[in-house]
């Protein structure tokens, strides 16, 4: 699918705007969904979705965090979306892990693993399965069983003009 905007590129980005109730679906380039982006952030600062997500019930430990690292307060944060050092992460760990599960369900990450097609896995496993056989074959002459070291050697030649 080409992306919506430029038509020159792959589309790699799927957005789902909703405005007043009406529901508009793009189909973006990563160029194009930078731009977007931009556009969005300009409108709504990155620092207001964060203090929209994590304004929540204030209690009086929430108002008092204050990192003893740089001496940034948590209300700070709230305002500009901003840790003020590495440390922070420690100071407001309570505060933070409820606000990542806000955002994104979970306080912890996973990760994601590629899918590979199903012409890559099989290049992999042949990949595999020669570097096995070239083992095999080093191991055969090592110890100089010379009929099995043949054998192999010829699986090996038929493998790699097969690929």
């Amino acid at each position: 699918m080409h992306c919506e905007s430029c038509d020159k590129n792959e589309a790699t980005v799927h957005l789902t705007e909703i405005v007043n109730g009406v529901v508009h679906e793009f189909h973006l380039c990563d160029n194009c969904a930078k731009v977007k982006s931009s556009e969005v952030e300009q409108n709504f600062g990155l620092a207001d979705l964060l203090a929209g997500l994590s304004a929540g019930p204030k209690t009086q430990t929430t108002i008092a965090t204050i990192c003893k690292n740089c001496g940034i307060a948590f209300e700070e944060f709230r305002k500009t979306g901003r840790l003020g050092c590495s440390e922070c992460y420690q100071s407001f760990k309570i505060e933070l892990a409820s606000l990542l599960k806000r955002i994104h369900g979970s306080a912890q990450h996973f990760g994601k693993k590629p899918v590979l097609s199903q012409e890559q896995a099989l290049a992999s496993s042949g990949q595999k399965e020669l570097m096995q056989l070239k083992n095999e074959l080093k191991e055969a002459i090592d110890q100089e069983q010379f009929e099995k070291a043949a054998h192999l050697r010829d699986k090996i030649k038929s493998l790699e003009k097969g690929a």
